[in-house]
């Protein structure tokens, strides 16, 4: 059963572009609430552990460095059927694949500095959420 919230990051790469103030309102046009928000930057261990899963994979310590060289803005969002329609709005993860007018089509320069992260499944949504926003701090 697909739920109504999903977890976003605007990455390092988005933010340091200018990119993220519109990003949001993107994000806001196609009908998603903001719930919870978070501008931070990610420590080497909790990039390590978000993207703990890829671990073992050859990008790994390419992708914390990554996330770790600026800032990025974690979010909750809600929406019916938020995390399938959020995919669709970000679009491919490589952005030269990206449906002409997702967020990757519009911000992201490479697969790799891809704008944004959304989450894959309602399950992990639920993970990632979590692991930036505490019950206490969610709206």
């Amino acid at each position: 059963m697909a739920t109504n919230r999903t977890f976003t990051m605007i990455k390092p790469d988005a933010v340091a572009n200018g990119h993220a103030g519109k990003i949001i309102d993107h994000i806001t046009q196609a009908g998603f609430k903001i719930v919870a928000l978070k501008y931070t930057r990610l420590s080497n261990e909790l990039a390590g552990n978000f993207y703990g899963i890829h671990r073992e994979r050859s990008f790994f310590g390419e992708l914390v460095d990554f996330m770790t060289s600026g800032p990025i803005y974690a979010a909750i969002l809600e929406k019916d059927n938020a995390v399938a329609d959020f995919r669709t709005l970000i679009g491919a993860t490589d952005p030269q694949k990206a449906e002409p007018g997702t967020i990757r089509n519009l911000y992201a320069k490479s697969i790799d500095a891809n704008a944004i992260h959304g989450s894959d499944s309602d399950e992990n949504a639920e993970i990632e959420g979590n692991f930036f926003f505490s019950q206490f701090e969610r709206f």
